[in-house]
């Protein structure tokens, strides 16, 4: 009988606690994510995670579900950017036809392939959904890394995500309208052969420096976020300038399709001022890291006691 009446209270009570948990499920996720954020990692030694490894059952056990997680997350951001690709499908024949203005537009383009023209519409849907989903798989690698974290270096990468993107929205603008303009005509003129480029080609060389452009824009903040979390100090930064120089050069050269010093100059000069800037925001993460290594060792110390 007691078993009925508790039935009975629960089926009359269920309208209640559905309304009551609707409205606390927002304040219970602030609660669980506040304390992911401030959660304080196990700090061990890397050389013994590697001992651990080899002898230790539970610790292989534990990096399994680890390669599980960054299975998850792989999935979880090649979903979004598929369906980001598919809803490109809607506005790729219009940003297509931008693509294209610096050349006078789609009718100067020719397509030899017979499967050409759909393999350019796809190019450019994919070029659109990375850009699109960017802040997403963002926040997918911020979610794998964030266990391992401290809780300012978790608050740091996650308020990084949308001036991430920032950054790299911003490096295919700059290639779009101040290193194309100033690299095609050099393509187009360097003889006195006629040009006619296939579709192929052009959506190829555009989609592919706009994106190589925009990653190499991410590397002020990657910088800072590393400085962050002790990984780099600006003063060496500062003192390998030159071999960094160097480096971009190469990167340039691999990036660029002419080896020309104008196309080259027109990528390296960007890097370089994105490199000096990096110096100055490792400066500023350094300091920063420095002014709060105290409260976390008074922190650290009180948890111990």
């Amino acid at each position: 009988m007691p078993k009925f009446f508790q039935g009975l209270w629960r089926i009359l009570t269920f309208p209640f606690r559905l309304i009551y948990n609707i409205l606390a499920f927002p304040f219970r996720a602030i609660k669980k994510f506040n304390q992911f954020l401030n959660a304080v990692p196990e700090e061990r030694p890397i050389a013994d995670i590697f001992v651990d490894i080899a002898t230790d059952k539970d610790t292989r056990a534990v990096l399994w579900e680890q390669v599980d997680a960054l299975r998850m997350h792989l999935l979880r951001s090649v979903a979004v950017l598929a369906i980001t690709v598919i809803a490109a499908f809607w506005v790729a024949q219009d940003v297509m036809s931008f693509l294209s203005q610096p050349v006078g537009g789609l009718s100067s383009l020719q397509a030899i392939e017979v499967t050409e023209e759909i393999g350019v519409f796809m190019r450019v849907a994919l070029m659109l959904g990375i850009a699109v989903s960017f802040p997403y798989i963002a926040l997918e690698v911020w979610l794998f890394a964030a266990p391992g974290l401290k809780p300012r270096e978790k608050k740091m990468g996650l308020i990084g995500i949308p001036f991430a993107t920032l950054l790299f929205l911003t490096g295919m603008a700059f290639t779009f309208y101040v290193l194309l303009p100033a690299a095609l005509p050099f393509l187009g003129g360097f003889t006195e052969i006629a040009q006619f480029w296939t579709a192929k080609e052009y959506f190829t060389f555009v989609t592919g420096l706009m994106i190589w452009i925009g990653i190499f824009f991410e590397f002020p903040l990657l910088i800072y976020i590393i400085t962050s979390m002790g990984l780099i100090q600006p003063k060496i930064l500062a003192e390998q300038w030159r071999i960094a120089i160097v480096i971009i050069a190469i990167l340039a050269a691999a990036v660029t399709p002419t080896v020309d010093p104008v196309n080259m100059g027109l990528v390296m000069l960007p890097m370089i001022l994105l490199y000096f800037i990096s110096i100055g925001l490792s400066y500023i993460a350094y300091a920063g890291r420095k002014n709060n290594a105290p409260v976390n060792e008074q922190v650290e110390e009180t948890g111990a006691g």
